[in-house]
């Protein structure tokens, strides 16, 4: 079967969401939760009934929110009028009586003055011609006033105004008040003239003040009534437009639940792919053959791949065939993840709207053939088992149908029979095949012992001499199933039956005598290994255990020695008086360094034996190594310099090295005392350190003596020494370069030596640098 070729469609949500399980309520792919199918009415009323009835209440409460608001507006502004009003009748009346105060300093008495002294104030002030500015003698007649205020000429305030007596008590004490002229409210301002008598007067009428801002509230009141209409006829519209979608809609719904239904139970879906925004939309049931929530969201489609089979093609490289005109349709087979997370096969079948368009959309139909693409999976699979068997098997098969002829057979048949393969095609006649087959040189039928009459077994013995017992049988359908078994050895070899079982009985029996025998080494290796097993395990308790005494004896061996040692010391130097003999002394030396070099062997014994008992722990730190093995070097110097060698170093001052502090500096101290110890009067001794990849190599190295080849191998072995002529002399327990060794392999490093005798020899030390490494303690 050819291998199907798919196509990814894209899907909302991405993998993350398609790796959810389907549950109730149903959300959207993208994981909040949505109106699943909401119909046109109920998302243009907000979804929500109650939101509906409030639509009204909410408007006219806007309604009453903006007249408010107005009104509070225009009130504000009415008061910022009447401020501003008397603001500047004050100013006016204060202004006019300062110049005619002025006029009058200066000796201008006159009363033509007055007029231009007015005009001069109303220039300053900025008055405007509601405004009327007037000057009165001392009997507050009006000699003077501006031009709209021509009809006070001559008259008395007192008679015009009705309600202002303070202000002819008081001046501009008394501020700017409201009174009454002719029966209309004005607003009056009057100033004594300073050093005369009279007095300057500033008036504005309150209907001409007024005036704009009563226009003002006239058009907001007709605008407001304008608006509430046109927002109670678009709330008819909009309940009007609400009620025939609702109709509509519901006519829609009907169908489409129908229509869903019916690509539901046909497993089906539609599908919309809007290739120029990489947009798509699914019906319902595609969602649901898939097991994903429903949304009536467009799907993009860049979170689609995730669920497609990778090797069923790419939905790029298809998009972009589409985009590029090369096919105006797909009919494909691919793969897409199930929510639950297996495999469905989907066939698409789409065909692009208008291919000529400036902007594609691929509009097509998905049917789920998974039951259909196993079910022929299987019979393939089935199909391709049964040849494979027939194929393999050793007798000869062939298959007729009803009608006679060749159905299939296999390569046994052509070979039993010596017909050219290229005959031996399905649907040739059977009477042809059979008149190619060379004649038999004897046939016979043999007795039937089925008792059928479905079947017939015959043995025939071929041209070449060979023999065949064919079987054949009759199917269902009316066709011949033949079946031949070759028997040529079996005819051959039927006199020798009887001494083939006898050699096979006698077989037999030698092989049970051979398995006896088996079992019975068997049980004996068995005992062996036992009986070494307990002897090894005897072997290591005892190690244990001297390792283990080795290493709890440290108090009670190291406090004797000390004791030892400290006398001898006190001795050694007469602390309380001399102790009489020379022989005293050079006992007392004796003992001193005797119980020394003892000291510095038990030390190192049972710095082994914990290293062996698995009692030394490692303590990583991050060691700075270049102060670490200069400090070191100090305590080496002294012993070097008594021989006159030179110690030298050559390490760079930044390198670092997270381990063990102590294991380290005891790893350089007893490399370089070893170098010291077996280095010659006026030798040298170079201590390097270099990292090389992933680790720090320490070499030390010197012109001693050297070592022989064959005395390596034994070199870091405990109590390991190497005696020639250079070296018998030196004292030692054997324990440096073996507790140096022991201590470089629990930081996983390791430790080799490399010398020439009557050269030198170099150490090198290497330690794995491992950031933070936590080494284990020793086992």
């Amino acid at each position: 079967m050819a291998k199907a070729q798919g196509w990814a469609v894209p899907l909302i949500g991405g993998i993350s969401a398609f790796s959810r399980p389907r549950r109730k309520p149903r959300m959207g792919l993208a994981g909040n939760a949505k109106i699943i199918a909401a119909p046109a009415y109920e998302r243009l009323l907000a979804v929500e009934p109650y939101l509906r009835r409030s639509i009204p209440i909410l408007i006219i409460i806007f309604l009453l929110v903006v007249a408010a608001a107005r009104f509070l507006s225009l009130l504000t502004w009415r008061d910022d009028m009447e401020r501003d009003a008397r603001t500047m009748l004050a100013l006016a009346a204060d202004s006019l009586a300062a110049t005619l105060a002025i006029e009058t300093a200066e000796g201008d008495n006159q009363t033509h003055r007055a007029r231009m002294l007015i005009e001069d104030a109303a220039r300053r002030t900025g008055s405007t011609e509601r405004h009327v500015l007037a000057v009165t003698d001392a009997g507050f007649g009006v000699i003077a006033s501006s031009a709209n205020g021509q009809s006070l000429m001559g008259r008395a305030l007192e008679d015009v105004l009705t309600g202002g007596q303070p202000l002819f008590l008081f001046g501009a004490r008394a501020g700017v008040m409201d009174v009454t002229i002719n029966g209309a409210p004005w607003l009056v301002s009057l100033v004594h003239v300073p050093g005369q008598d009279g007095a300057a007067v500033a008036l504005t009428s309150r209907d001409a003040l007024f005036a704009e801002w009563r226009r003002a509230v006239s058009l907001n009141v007709t605008l407001f009534a304008l608006t509430a209409g046109i927002l109670m006829v678009i709330l008819y519209a909009y309940f009007s437009q609400a009620a025939r979608a609702q109709a509509a809609d519901r006519i829609y719904l009907e169908a489409h639940q129908r229509v869903d239904m019916a690509m539901v139970r046909g497993k089906c879906g539609l599908w919309d792919w809007d290739m120029v925004r990489g947009k798509m939309f699914w019906s319902r049931s595609m969602f649901d053959m898939l097991g994903y929530e429903p949304t009536e969201e467009v799907l993009s489609f860049g979170e689609v791949s995730t669920i497609i089979h990778p090797e069923d093609g790419d939905l790029f490289d298809l998009a972009n065939r589409i985009m590029a005109r090369e096919i105006d349709h797909v009919d494909r087979v691919f793969r897409m993840r199930h929510a639950d997370g297996h495999w469905v096969w989907m066939r698409a079948r789409a065909q692009v709207v208008d291919p000529q368009a400036p902007e594609l959309h691929l509009i097509g139909i998905a049917v789920d053939v998974t039951e259909q693409r196993t079910l022929v999976q299987k019979s393939e699979a089935a199909d391709q088992r049964l040849r494979t068997a027939i194929e393999n098997i050793t007798e000869s098969f062939v298959l007729w149908d009803y009608a006679e002829r060749l159905v299939m057979c296999n390569s046994k048949f052509q070979q039993d029979t010596g017909i050219d393969p290229s005959v031996i095609v399905a649907g040739a006649r059977r009477r042809d095949i059979e008149a190619l087959i060379p004649a038999y040189r004897s046939e016979r039928r043999l007795v039937n012992a089925s008792g059928t009459n479905n079947s017939a077994t015959y043995e025939r013995q071929l041209s070449d001499g060979r023999w065949l017992q064919v079987t054949e049988l009759k199917t269902r359908d009316g066709g011949t199933v033949s079946v031949g078994t070759e028997i040529t050895q079996l005819k051959q070899h039927q006199g020798k039956l009887v001494d083939s079982e006898r050699r096979l009985m006698a077989t037999i029996h030698d092989l049970s005598i051979a398995r006896r025998a088996e079992q019975e080494r068997t049980r004996e290796l068995s005992e062996l290994n036992r009986k070494y097993m307990r002897e090894t395990e005897r072997a290591e308790a005892a190690n244990r255990a001297k390792s283990e005494f080795l290493a709890n004896m440290s108090h009670e061996l190291r406090t004797p020695l000390n004791a030892i040692i400290g006398f001898s010391e006190v001795m050694e130097s007469g602390l309380f008086g001399p102790l009489g003999s020379e022989r005293y002394e050079e006992y007392v030396r004796d003992i001193c360094s005797s119980g020394s070099y003892l000291l510095g062997v038990i030390n190192d014994i049972l710095d082994m034996s914990k290293i062996e008992a698995g009692q030394f722990s490692v303590d990583c730190e991050e060691i700075d190594l270049c102060p670490m093995i200069r400090e070191t070097m100090r305590v080496i110097v002294l012993q070097a310099a008594e021989k006159s060698i030179e110690v030298k170093a050559d390490i760079p001052e930044t390198m670092t090295l997270f381990a063990d502090r102590r294991a380290i500096k005891q790893i350089v101290i007893n490399l370089l005392s070893n170098a010291v110890k077996f280095t010659g009067e006026g030798g040298h001794i170079t201590m390097r350190a270099r990292k090389v990849g992933r680790a720090v190599t320490l070499t030390i190295e010197d012109s001693g003596c050297g070592i022989p080849p064959e005395a390596l191998k034994k070199l870091g072995r405990p109590f390991e020494q190497v005696q020639n002529q250079f070296s018998k002399n030196h004292t030692g327990s054997g324990l440096g370069l073996a507790i140096s060794r022991s201590l470089a392999e629990l930081h996983g490093g390791i430790l080799k030596i490399r010398s020439t005798e009557g050269v030198g020899t170099v150490v090198s030390v290497r330690i794995p640098t491992q950031e933070k490494r936590k080494a284990p303690a020793a086992a």
